[in-house]
């Protein structure tokens, strides 16, 4: 069985191109990755939460997993 834990993010704009329009850019999601890693908890991907109409992201949740009771499922087998 496995629990699951979600961090929210915001997309930040980071300037305009008269080229390629507006670039956005994640904070510090190698942090937040890290550090949940380090707590025992796996990446797993990431669900859009807010988003332009353009398509645009602009806040994400990031997904992490851990497995709870471990013990039981190696004493089923």
């Amino acid at each position: 069985m496995y629990q699951y834990k979600y961090v929210r993010i915001t997309v930040q704009s980071q300037g305009y191109g008269l080229i390629n329009g507006t670039s956005y850019g994640i904070g510090e999601y190698h942090q937040i990755i890290d550090s949940c890693a380090a707590s025992g908890w796996r990446y797993v991907g990431y669900i859009p939460v807010k988003q332009r109409g353009t398509g645009h992201i602009e806040e994400m949740d990031l997904i992490f997993e851990k497995e709870i009771y471990k013990h039981l499922r190696n004493n089923e087998g």
